[in-house]
This record gives structure tokens, sequence and C-alpha cells, in this order.
């Protein structure tokens, strides 16, 4: 991987029910911001997406990772 980047996996999935039906569904990703920077502006960027919001942080083998909780 090349440094900064950003890695998603879909998370979680709620599905509601009406009449036996699916009605409404919600997905939730888990996106990670990684970078050398720990003052980089992708995490503020991506915090400021709709229906985002900030997990956790955490540094490994000298990188910065910003965890953020992103439903679309």
């Amino acid at each position: 991987m090349k440094y900064p980047c950003i890695v998603y996996a879909r998370d979680f999935a709620d599905t509601r029910f009406a009449d036996n039906a699916p009605y409404n569904n919600t997905t939730r990703y888990q996106v990670t911001v990684i970078d050398r920077d720990p003052d980089s502006d992708i995490p503020i960027k991506v915090q400021a997406l709709p229906l985002c919001s900030y997990d956790r942080g955490f540094v490994a083998e000298g990188l910065n990772h910003d965890v953020f909780r992103l439903y679309f």
C-alpha cells in the first residue's frame, strides 16, 4: 500500500421489516484512514461526511490509524 490510504469494509447491515417484508436497509462501513502524518487533514475530511462518526485511533508500525463508522 501507498500511504496515505483509506481502507474500508462493510461492517454491519440492519434490515427493518413491516408486514413480513423489508422496508429499510442500512449498511454501515468501517473506514480506516492510514497515514504517516499524525496531523493529516484526511481524517477531518472523512469525519465531515454525512452519517459518519469517529470510532477510535491508534498507532501501529509507525502509522497513524483513524477509524470511522460510516452509514450509507
